[in-house]
């Protein structure tokens, strides 16, 4: 199977305008159409090292961002993410296609997947173990992963923790890494090589930019790893760096009410969330510089003394 990059950029245009395109993010296949320059360019740049394929066979999604019908084409364009053929959200402006391309592919995971316990938690990996960072929007998650992928840790999501129901394994997806606002300059400024895309201002959100994953992460995607520590940042501005023991049993309830899918799943869903929180060492995190946040954790991974099974 092919990636991205090797796809010449007019043929990857035609492919999205025409029949469309799958791109495969770790065990999930989406069949993407868009005939948009900004997500034709967004996924040129931030999916360069997946694998593309078809459109043929089963695909476990299938999507479409494109320009509503009528006037609102011409004036003050409006894009529309399209899930089965139906809008599941509201027409944003047109210069936010490529956001919401991601923000349409993540609600596809966390309300269609169900063979997976689904965390609110970015997850990154140091060697054969998975550091789960649960927490609600605006608590620096998503700009910690990014930095500490930029240091060396392997990503599995800036977003979503896949727990396997079976196994207890952490799945990862490794796709861009979402930054809103000062997050950005602070990425950059940490990391002056990454590769982070133009900043696309005023969404709901914020300005909002992405960080291409590591070659590395996407080429290991598909390789499940054990939880080994559950961290929940906290970003404080002026604040020193601050890493405090959890008590495992705050911190199951803390993971339940980050699951998108708990209730859904039943005694499984608690079952697996305790075994999760039984392999972990927990804590809370509050940090507002980055440099020395990643350093405070590297030092948590080198210092664990826990065997791997």
């Amino acid at each position: 199977m092919s990636v991205v990059a090797d796809l010449p950029p007019a043929e990857l245009r035609d492919r999205l305008r025409g029949p469309g395109i799958d791109l495969v993010t770790g065990r999930f296949r989406t069949r993407i159409v868009s005939g948009l320059p900004e997500v034709t360019t967004g996924i040129a740049q931030l999916y360069r090292d997946f694998p593309v394929d078809g459109p043929t066979g089963f695909a476990d999604f299938h999507v479409a961002v494109a320009r509503p019908r009528g006037l609102r084409r011409w004036y003050r364009p409006q894009v529309l993410f399209r899930f089965d053929g139906r809008s599941v959200f509201k027409p944003l402006p047109g210069n936010q296609a490529f956001p919401m391309l991601e923000w349409g592919l993540n609600w596809c995971l966390t309300t269609q997947v169900h063979h997976y316990l689904v965390f609110h938690a970015a997850v990154v990996a140091n060697g054969e173990r998975a550091l789960v960072m649960p927490g609600p929007p605006g608590s620096g998650k998503s700009t910690l992963c990014a930095a500490l992928v930029t240091q060396g840790w392997r990503l599995l999501s800036d977003e979503m923790a896949l727990l396997d129901l079976e196994s207890g394994l952490i799945h990862g997806l490794a796709r861009p890494v979402s930054l809103k606002n000062e997050s950005i300059p602070a990425l950059q400024a940490l990391a002056p090589d990454a590769f982070v895309s133009a900043p696309c201002h005023d969404t709901l959100k914020g300005t909002v930019a992405h960080l291409r994953p590591p070659i590395d992460s996407v080429e290991r995607v598909r390789t499940p790893v054990r939880p080994g520590w559950i961290v929940f940042p906290r970003f404080v501005p002026q604040a020193t760096t601050e890493l405090l023991a959890r008590s495992r049993d705050t911190a199951f309830f803390a993971l339940v009410s980050n699951a998108f899918n708990y209730s859904a799943l039943g005694d499984i869903a608690f079952e697996r969330t305790v075994d999760l929180v039984a392999q972990s060492d927990c804590h809370d995190f509050s940090y507002s510089h980055l440099a020395e946040a990643v350093a405070r954790l590297g030092e948590l991974a080198s210092a664990s003394t826990r065997p791997v099974d």
